[in-house]
């Protein structure tokens, strides 16, 4: 399609929805099993996408977990198998490359041989130095093998399906070297300093505390040190933290936009800060230890999603009242008690996607491929219209949902970047070092310390420090002391950490000692942003916001499931009526973790809410050619006495050409032909034409 316009100088257990639905945890290893069909679906065979979709989720549980990067993956193979797609559709427009197969034969055939080249095209290179590479490599190519297609056809030449396929990996891979990612060098910013002296807290395969280090900034990100570090899934790690994701404040996202390109996609206005804002900053980390100090908590609550349980939140908080019924059945939902503490565990566990995991983005792939599968699941986009077969379905969600996260990488990497927030760790042990912040005339006072909570945080005194008292053993009289989790115990699957008194200053999150704290800044959470923009996808996709049946839910086998020490000690079953109850308890998950404060998990929440509806607005207007119809906005401006300029509201993907003539009817010239824009704010400027007056037109094109 061609439209020009002229102007005028101017992400062991139990998880389902039903009995079609499991994913099963054992031991340390998450997998997803897909079957050619689910009971009762009658269905002969998965997809050729599904197929693609699970291939590079098990690329992702083997590689070291990288959010933005993966997110960045997920989108740009789910982009080549709808581009294929597209190619052989009348209306639907593609992302980058916009070929039209000519004269095909058998449409299904040639759109599952396209879509496979594609997709495997695009994971053999951005697998290719992965840390388990060979064994990705060998699972791909046996995978076009086992599809009946030859790996080793690389030609670009001709019509068939398998070229028009390596056209398309061609066109979405080199998208990908100049979308600011820096993927060539490794996604390092060589720009990029952080002056802060990393915190050591593993040493000798001990955990370390005590005070920081002088002159660390307790606004800014702090570094962690290991002398053995690993990843989530077990892969060795940097012994000192960098900053992973780093480039993408430069990422270039698939919906958003912005007129500055130093500021984030989306600014919910930054961090609080000690010093100007300690009250709120001292409040989010007395939020972090009051839920490390109920880890072990056996009171009984309701976490089930009905009224008196947990979910139906206003955006960006956790006030919700539940559901009164399950909208499919229009019966009231039963309750489901379990102790506090080992449904904060879990919830942690569950959510940190990992060991073994397909990352956050991933993860929610995993649970969109999966509420595809549900017998109750009516395949109509948007819950309208007629039903499309699995083909369209998969393409169609996962180009939607894998737009939608990677636009939430853009958004929350970029605040991450833009503001470097500080993690609870460092927040924790630099206000517990001051003192405490209640009792001006009490010991230990210090306006930056931090506030006493009687069972959470106390000053040792020379009583309470005696033996037979409650900080016995703990430290020295005058020190802050907080009721914690005191860290991985020697041997997990047989142990627990109970919560016990501590200092201030050793504080841990719940996590494994080998890892603690993700590589990159806390502001905003990763983990909300992904889960609320991937609920807004799966919302406006399938027409409803409940899971299939009108209630999700995983169980957690009773002192088998936690990966981090021994338990739980009853099987808990995590529930949620909606996809947004599913996200806000990914975003909870972090804060039981003590990866986050509440602010970066609702600031997280409201960004990726913005971030799913944005890009399921603009994924209708690839799907149905709107896309490339609209006529952008153009300004026509002198810059000085001899340039012209233009201007315009590009779309990410087509290609624009500009044309003068001296006189309308006469011959437009071509003066530029710029490639596919990768930002929405287009831009052109030349020479000013040596005739007094002329015509300009911008020439908006999908042609390959």
């Amino acid at each position: 399609m061609t439209l020009s316009w002229n102007i005028v100088g101017r992400w062991a257990g139990r998880f389902d929805f039903g009995p079609a639905w499991r994913v099963r945890r054992v031991g340390c290893v998450m997998a997803s099993v897909i079957v050619g069909f689910m009971a009762g679906d009658g269905r002969a065979e998965t997809s050729v996408a599904r197929v693609w979709s699970e291939e590079i989720l098990a690329a992702i549980r083997i590689d070291r977990p990288n959010p933005p990067v993966h997110a960045r993956n997920l989108f740009h193979v789910a982009a080549g198998m709808y581009d294929a797609w597209a190619a052989y559709d009348g209306t639907a427009v593609g992302y980058v490359h916009h070929e039209r197969a000519a004269g095909a034969g058998d449409v299904a055939a040639s759109r599952r041989e396209a879509i496979s080249y594609a997709a495997y095209r695009i994971l053999r290179h951005r697998f290719a130095n992965s840390a388990n590479a060979a064994v990705t490599a060998a699972a791909l190519d046996a995978r076009m093998t086992a599809l009946g297609y030859d790996f080793r056809m690389t030609s670009t030449f001709g019509g068939t399906p398998a070229a028009m396929g390596n056209r398309i990996a061609t066109s979405i891979l080199g998208w990908g070297q100049a979308d600011g990612s820096n993927e060539a060098g490794g996604y390092v910013d060589f720009l990029y300093v952080n002056p802060q002296r990393p915190l050591v807290v593993l040493m000798g395969g001990v955990p370390q505390g005590g005070m920081l280090a002088p002159g660390i900034d307790p606004n800014r990100w702090q570094p962690l040190a290991f002398d053995v570090a690993f990843t989530q899934n077990g892969l060795e790690a940097d012994k000192v933290q960098t900053f992973a994701g780093v480039t993408w404040l430069q990422t270039v996202p698939f919906a958003l936009e912005r007129t500055d390109p130093q500021r984030p996609w989306i600014d919910p206005g930054g961090p609080s800060k000690f010093g100007p804002a300690t009250a709120r900053y001292q409040a989010g980390a007395m939020e972090v230890l009051r839920r490390s100090s109920r880890l072990n908590s056996s009171k009984v609550i309701d976490i089930s999603p009905g009224l008196g349980g947990v979910g139906n939140n206003p955006l960006g908080s956790d006030a919700g009242a539940g559901h009164a019924v399950n909208p499919s059945t229009g019966q009231p939902y039963a309750s489901n008690l379990v102790a506090e503490g080992d449904f904060a565990r879990v919830l942690a566990e569950f959510w940190a996607d990992g060991p073994h995991s397909e990352t956050p983005p991933g993860h929610w792939q995993v649970l969109a491929n999966e509420i595809s599968d549900h017998p109750a699941t009516v395949k109509r986009i948007g819950g309208r219209g007629e039903k499309v077969d699995d083909l369209e379905w998969d393409v169609k969600l996962s180009f939607a949902l894998s737009a939608a996260t990677h636009d939430a990488a853009c958004a929350a990497w970029s605040l991450k970047r833009y503001y470097e927030g500080v993690r609870p760790i460092t927040m924790i042990r630099h206000l517990g070092a001051f003192g405490q912040s209640s009792d001006p005339g009490g010991p230990s006072y210090h306006p930056d310390g931090l506030p006493l909570e009687p069972g959470v945080v106390e000053v040792i005194t020379a009583a309470t420090a005696a033996p037979g008292g409650r900080h016995y053993g703990v430290g020295w009289p005058g020190e802050i002391a907080v009721f914690s989790w005191p860290g991985e115990p020697a041997i997990p699957a047989s142990q627990t950490s109970p919560v016990r008194w501590m200092r201030a200053v050793d504080w841990l999150p719940y996590q494994r000692k080998t890892f603690n704290t993700p590589a990159f800044p806390g502001y905003i959470s990763g983990h909300s942003t992904f889960s609320r923009a991937a609920a807004e996808v799966l919302t406006a996709f399938t027409g409803s916001a409940f899971f299939p049946g009108g209630l999700g839910r995983f169980e957690a086998d009773a002192n088998t499931y936690l990966v981090f020490e021994r338990g739980p000690s009853s099987t808990v079953t995590l529930q949620w009526a909606t996809y947004y109850d599913a996200a806000d308890q990914a975003g909870m998950s972090r804060i039981w973790g003590g990866i986050h404060v509440p602010e970066d998990d609702f600031d997280g929440r409201r960004v990726g809410a913005q971030v799913g509806q944005t890009a399921w607005s603009m994924a209708q207007r690839y799907f149905d050619g709107s896309v490339a119809a609209a006529a952008p906005e153009v300004t026509f401006s002198w810059v000085g006495r001899d340039q012209i300029e233009l201007k315009w509201t590009a779309v990410r993907g087509l290609k624009y050409t500009v044309q003068a003539c001296p006189e309308l009817g006469s011959e437009w010239v071509t003066l530029a032909r710029l490639p596919a824009a990768m930002d929405t704010n287009g831009r052109w400027s030349g020479p000013r034409p040596a005739s007094s007056k002329g015509f300009y037109r911008l020439v908006q094109t999908t042609a390959p």
